[in-house]
């Protein structure tokens, strides 16, 4: 991305869409062709922007894509680069950058920091931000609240909310007010005591509920809906019926998207990983390997070398 490229929260100059896949911007002559929908539309480095509209259009033209969490401006830059479109301050920060348990207990003070890290280095990304549990199931008004912040102090272009119909009239006033919503259902790890535990939901009877749901969170405005743990037939009649982008985690193949956490995706979380992850690294075996070849050569005196030090 250029230097020239609008700062956050500017208008660029000329259109807001993305200039034709692979054409050089201010080309004359005419557009190249689309790309076919197996193509990545977001590796052009000649993409604006992403938004909110630029995900519906690729759901039209069969386009998907990948979204990954992020906490800080290192991974937010390399993830920004390599083309993934929406960059996700999850609250999953909270067992994987605070050290919880589990996501319940981070705040929105403790997200803002990291909300704000990301948002001041993507240059192409969308910037979705969680609302932590606590921070907006009371009230629609209190959701607003809570956006706004995220918004205003955060510098997020999106929000992201957890619940089925009942979270409808919130979803309703945020897009009202000008706040895009992404909704998040099927297993809701804020809910997870109530679900009893760690569970597939739609299973049964119960997968027309989450249609019900996902078409009301829709006509509410949401601008995309995130399915967690939900059977895959589920997740494809969803992604069918909506006008909207479905991104999965543990939903199947169909889904417009897919989103996994980075630390997951990444190999740096030891351990066993859930069902739906695939590894694509293993940073912490190559960060392991360093820290300990660190640690040896500090050990026996070769670092630093000479070439590492300063002359009187």
């Amino acid at each position: 991305m250029s230097e020239s490229t609008p700062a956050q929260g500017t208008s660029p100059t000329g259109p807001e869409e993305p200039a034709p896949y692979g054409a050089a911007s201010g080309t004359p002559g005419p557009a190249a062709p689309a790309a076919p929908p197996t193509a990545n539309p977001t590796t052009s480095h000649d993409l604006r922007r992403v938004r909110t509209h630029h995900l519906r259009q690729w759901k039209l033209e069969g386009h998907k894509w990948a979204m990954l969490t992020t906490y800080d401006q290192y991974t937010a830059a390399i993830f920004d680069r390599a083309g993934i479109p929406v960059l996700f301050i999850g609250d999953s920060a909270a067992n994987n950058v605070f050290g919880y348990e589990s996501s319940l207990p981070v705040t929105v003070d403790e997200l803002l920091p990291l909300v704000k890290a990301v948002s001041r280095t993507a240059r192409r990304a969308l910037v979705l931000a969680d609302l932590p549990f606590g921070s907006y199931q009371r009230s629609p008004e209190q959701a607003f609240d809570t956006a706004v912040r995220f918004m205003k102090e955060g510098g997020a272009h999106a929000v992201k909310l957890e619940g089925g119909v009942e979270m409808a009239p919130h979803t309703a006033l945020l897009t009202d007010s000008g706040i895009p919503v992404m909704a998040h259902i099927g297993f809701t790890p804020q809910s997870e005591h109530s679900l009893g535990g760690y569970r597939v939901q739609g299973r049964g009877d119960s997968g027309q509920a989450l249609i019900d749901a996902a078409l009301a969170l829709q006509d509410a405005g949401a601008f995309a809906v995130v399915m967690e743990m939900v059977p895959a037939a589920v997740a494809a009649e969803i992604t069918r019926r909506l006008h909207i982008p479905t991104i999965g985690i543990g939903a199947g193949v169909e889904c417009d998207a897919q989103v996994l956490v980075w630390q997951d995706a990444m190999g740096l979380r030891e351990g066993r990983a859930p069902r739906f992850v695939k590894r694509y690294a293993d940073l912490a075996g190559i960060i392991g390997s360093a820290a300990t070849q660190f640690a040896d050569e500090v050990a026996s005196s070769t670092f630093p070398a000479p070439e590492h030090s300063f002359e009187d």
